[in-house]
């Protein structure tokens, strides 16, 4: 994971994790995200249109940081990055698909929630990890717990990350930013309701940057 890549996502402090189900959503989504402070996503390999989507988000707002989610094998490794993503998000860690990911100079950011992994992952050379599902893995406490006996690693919690909590989170030493989604809900993106998006996205940029 390059420092430059890590310095970013920390500037940003959330990260709207992405669920597109059209492409035509893309480019607008794309927009509101940009136009209200907040030029980054995580786009989830959850549905089908994920791949084209970044491709069409990436080539409207070339100055977005893009990254592709829910990254689960080497087959999604390479639409990613032929679709322009420049890191790679995992629910859990698969050395095979971590070890792809190096091969081929991508960021890749695996999940974890335990110690064992933790160490996993270090094993591999990776220092900047999602801490993934977080409020189902014990939320704030786990993460302190975590980070306590291992100095060299930073974390991105996201899984229950909201309004109400995603302060609390921040605060924590090491936690450089969380993943989010209840700014960019498929809800929302499927109704094409840009102005609450946009009013949503704004909020959050304020929340965490006060």
């Amino acid at each position: 994971m390059s420092q430059q890549l890590i310095e970013k996502l920390k500037a940003f402090k959330v990260i709207p994790v992405i669920q597109i189900n059209s492409v035509e959503q893309a480019v607008p989504l794309a927009k509101t995200l940009v136009e209200n402070g907040l030029p980054v996503a995580e786009v989830t390999f959850r549905t089908e249109a994920a791949a084209e989507c970044i491709r069409l988000m990436r080539e409207a707002y070339p100055e977005m940081c893009i990254g592709a989610g829910t990254v689960l094998n080497a087959k999604q490794v390479d639409r990613a990055i032929e679709a322009g993503a420049e890191f790679m998000v995992a629910p859990g860690l698969n050395p095979t698909t971590v070890r792809y990911c190096q091969a081929k100079s991508i960021p890749m950011v695996p999940g974890i929630n335990n110690p064992s992994q933790v160490e996993q992952a270090l094993e591999l050379g990776l220092t900047f990890l999602k801490f993934f599902p977080a409020e189902a893995s014990g939320g704030i406490n786990m993460i302190k717990s975590l980070l306590a006996p291992y100095g060299d690693i930073s974390v991105m919690p996201t899984g229950g990350i909201g309004k109400a909590n995603i302060r609390d989170y921040l605060a924590i030493d090491r936690v450089l930013c969380c993943g989010g989604t209840w700014m960019v809900s498929p809800q929302l993106i499927e109704a094409g309701d840009w102005d609450e998006i946009g009013r949503l996205i704004r909020e959050a940029v304020e929340l965490v940057n006060d």
